[in-house]
């Protein structure tokens, strides 16, 4: 194991401008090269020889793992370290002047294997024992063991490159310790490369830290910003500028890792982190206390350090603080109930309150208005409400205006529950009103649709008797491809459904209610296209009807042939012929041609031909 004695003067930032080729290294590595079997996906370049061999290595790595997990089935992670770790790991255990011990250990595949906290006693043993595994195997490893706690000693130790280098390993079994770690170590590297000199402290706290993290449990890390030396804008703006960024990194991280874990960020300025240690909040106490830098610029471990020697202490002012939130117990209980009892239970009986007065029509009244309104529409018209609901609403509404002016300044818990018992027994009685207002629209609805559908097909057919009219709109409009023959059925169902409007119980079934809102939808398009067949019939029908005639003089008429007379109309008159020509109206023109789309047939009189000839003398009909 590595000896944690020693001292590591590198610092994270020093390597910030080979940040982003580590990152790009490490992103080759975990973003999926990995298949769904866990087998890596070999590069098509590389030599048979190679490829062998590399095959031939993870086959013996999948063997020996799994004698490892068979003996010791408590272990929480094996890695396999990065060349850069390594090397930092065989210089700390070794001497400079081991070379060739060195060289020989350092053409090994160097594996971490972490354990519980609670088995490091018999570190050694475990360690003993994965060696004479490999052994037996005759794998050519060198094996690392430690706990979590270990992990974390190296970022007390100010080691940050060795936590990282571990967060970095190669998985090759893991109880998301090192998933965990990795995604921590990414965000890390992608804030560092972009805010170095921003950035205070990058810690990792919580459950992870404690050990008792599940595979759903956040990983939770602080990032500390330095705004003591901010000129260009405020600390506010710094912070909110450096927060968005830092966050946005988040799912980058995520994705670089290749883990489910959800990163949660925290952002403080140095300033504020500091005003909030001396007026001793326990967040910032406990994060001093667990938390566990993974980079730090010499404040952080300082600050941990002094409040484990008891030099970390709230202010006088802090204190007094905290003791008057104790004497502050009673009004703020008080208050909570007023809260309670009137905010609440006025917000949740005003709003659907008003959502039913709306679901009857009508626009939402304000708040002074709603207790007379739901009394003119469900009590006095509808009589769908009784009085003592409608006397509630207006006793809350007045309640929580006199909350508001402060004329109500306390309530006891028995007011409250009465008020609760009260406004649960209002919104019930709402809930049964609502189905006595759908089932009312619903009706309506299917009546509206029944006496439009069945005038239309009156003013096409000119008959009254339901089965007539199914029978001549099939023949006439759907075998005929004039509309379209889904229309059958919804015609069906219009004269179906209409006649469920007297029976509730059908109503209250949400399959009935499914099919009337099927055939709200559907019932539009045929009302839709039996207009649209209307209107172009009656055209054709007036178009039949409609001459122009130019004169040997050239005047030019329009001659429109109706039942009650022709129609003889030019630039400056219209004129009506019966047995003679005489002057007429638009009006009467109108009426002429509502009476004449009625009619089945168009008879032409060919008296009104003769009339016009010895009117107008010759002309011709142009087409």
């Amino acid at each position: 194991m590595a000896d944690e004695s020693k001292e590591n003067t590198g610092k994270i930032g020093k390597e910030a401008p080979g940040v982003e080729k580590e990152i790009k290294d490490m992103k080759e590595s975990y973003s999926g090269s990995v298949s769904a079997s866990g087998r890596e996906r070999l590069p098509q370049e590389m030599d048979r020889k190679a490829r062998e061999a590399m095959e031939k290595t993870k086959t013996e790595l999948e063997k020996l793992k799994k004698e490892f997990l068979k003996k010791y089935p408590f272990i929480r992670a094996i890695g396999i370290l990065p060349p850069q770790g390594v090397r930092r790991f065989i210089e700390e255990e070794f001497a400079p002047e081991e070379k060739e011990k060195i060289e020989k250990i350092s053409k090994r595949i160097h594996l971490v294997v972490i354990i519980p906290e609670d088995k490091f006693k018999k570190v050694k043993e475990i360690r003993d024992g994965l060696v004479k595994i490999a052994d037996a195997q005759k794998q050519k490893v060198w094996i690392y063991t430690m706990s979590h706690v270990d992990v974390f000693g190296y970022g007390l130790d100010g080691k940050f490159e060795h936590a990282a280098d571990i967060g970095m390993s190669y998985p090759l079994y893991d109880k998301d310790f090192l998933a965990s770690l990795r995604v921590a170590e990414f965000h890390k590297f992608l804030v560092l490369k972009k805010f170095e000199r921003y950035i205070v402290s990058y810690v990792i706290a919580g459950s992870f830290v404690r050990g008792d993290a599940v595979k759903t449990s956040d990983v939770d890390t602080y990032v500390i910003i330095d705004d003591t030396d901010v000129k260009r804008m405020p600390r506010l703006e710094l912070k909110e500028k450096l927060r968005g960024w830092i966050h946005r990194y988040i799912a980058e991280a995520s994705e670089l890792a290749q883990v489910k874990n959800v990163l949660n960020v925290q952002v403080y300025l140095l300033t504020e982190f500091w005003e909030a240690v001396k007026d001793a909040h326990p967040v910032m106490f406990t994060l001093i206390r667990d938390g566990i830098p993974l980079y730090d610029r010499g404040t952080f471990l300082p600050w941990k350090l002094l409040l484990k020697m008891g030099k970390l202490k709230p202010s006088p002012e802090a204190i007094d603080m905290f003791m008057a939130s104790g004497d502050k117990l009673n009004e703020i209980v008080k208050r909570r109930l007023l809260d309670i009892a009137i905010g609440d239970v006025y917000w949740s009986i005003l709003t659907p309150s008003q959502a039913l007065i709306m679901l009857y029509g009508r626009a939402p009244p304000t708040t002074k208005e709603t207790p007379d309104v739901m009394k003119e529409i469900f009590y006095d018209k509808e009589r769908m409400l009784e009085k003592k609901h409608i006397d509630f609403l207006a006793r809350i509404i007045k309640l929580y205006k006199d909350y508001e002016h402060q004329k109500v300044n306390e309530v006891s818990g028995k007011e409250v529950d009465e008020l609760m018992k009260d406004a649960n027994d209002y919104i019930n009685r709402l809930k049964d009103l609502r189905k006595q207002i759908e089932k009312r629209a619903q009706s309506k609805t299917l009546k509206q649709i029944y006496e439009e559908v069945l005038a239309l097909l009156k003013a096409i057919f000119r008959e009254d008797s339901e089965e007539k009219l199914a029978r001549l709109f099939k023949s006439e409009l759907v075998d005929r491809g004039l509309l379209n023959p889904a229309h059958a059925s919804v015609l069906k169902n219009v004269f179906k459904f209409k006649n469920l409007t007297r029976e509730k119980k059908k109503l209250d079934n949400a399959e009935t209610k499914q099919g009337i809102e099927d055939l709200r939808k559907n019932a539009s398009i045929l009302i839709r296209d039996l207009v649209e067949y209307r209107q172009r019939d009656e055209l054709s029908k007036i178009e039949k009807g409609r001459f122009r005639l130019k004169t040997a003089k050239g005047d030019v008429y329009e001659l429109i042939l109706t039942k009650d007379g022709a129609f003889l109309i030019d630039k400056a008159s219209i004129r009506i012929i019966k047995d003679k020509i005489k002057d007429s109206s638009e009006k009467e023109l109108s009426e002429a041609l509502a009476k004449h789309v009625q009619e089945k047939d168009i008879k032409i009189d060919h008296k009104v031909f003769h009339i016009l000839e010895r009117e107008l003398g010759e002309f011709d009909v142009m087409v």
